[in-house]
């Protein structure tokens, strides 16, 4: 079935491809007496498109997706840690971080300014039987992270936009949804026409450049005329 073809006039002073939303990305953590665990529950993430960074005191998450604003998280550390045997796993749902502890002491919270104790014995406490790990492990007792997800989820989808911006969640949509053909069109034909022109329909688009067709009763000027 071919494409249909979608095409509006907008202006919009934004040099970059526009209609780009933030990323999804919470975290949270727990530890062991060897090491602290941090999840970052954020979903298909490529593994090119992703950068760790851990320091003895920092640990830092970079996120650069072509159809999200780019994403940034620091974590200053309450206590250093030992980065050549720390280690991270990505998977289609989220981002696990393993930090080994440098010292044997329990952490009383996550990101702080590290302190200079010496080393203290964790006290021995019974450990549970689990059948498996968590879901989504976390420092709170009883903090259901799916069902957060799930919730945040749900109240996106009822919120109901107006005006620009319900036609920006618009195109946010099918450029999100859309084919390669589908986002080549759209950058292209935004890009050639300044703004002007947004089409979905690469077949058309490919042959030519596209001109610019500015609202009728205007007319089209560069910005240095």
């Amino acid at each position: 079935m071919a494409e249909s073809s979608v095409e509006v006039k907008v202006t919009i002073n934004n040099k970059n491809f526009p209609f780009q939303p933030k990323l999804q990305a919470k975290h949270d953590w727990y530890q062991t007496e060897e090491a602290v665990v941090i999840t970052v529950l954020v979903k298909n993430v490529p593994q090119d498109s992703l950068k760790v960074n851990i320091s003895e005191a920092c640990t830092r998450v970079d996120i650069s997706m072509p159809e999200f604003e780019d994403c940034h998280l620091c974590f200053n550390l309450s206590h250093k840690v030992i980065p050549k045997q720390s280690s991270h796993k990505l998977t289609p749902s989220k981002l696990e971080i393993k930090l080994k502890k440098l010292e044997g002491i329990r952490w009383d919270k996550l990101e702080g300014t590290p302190t200079a104790t010496g080393i203290k014995t964790i006290p021995q406490e019974p450990i549970p039987q689990m059948s498996g790990p968590p879901s989504y492990p976390t420092s709170k007792k009883g903090k259901d992270w799916s069902a957060v997800e799930k919730e945040i989820t749900q109240q996106e989808k009822q919120e109901k936009p107006d005006g620009e911006e319900a036609l920006n969640k618009l195109f946010q949509e099918i450029y999100g949804k859309g084919s390669d053909e589908v986002k080549r069109a759209m950058n292209k034909s935004y890009m050639e026409s300044g703004g002007t022109v947004l089409s979905t329909n690469w077949e058309e688009i490919s042959k030519q450049k596209t001109d610019v067709k500015p609202p009728d009763g205007m007319e089209w000027k560069k910005w240095n005329d």
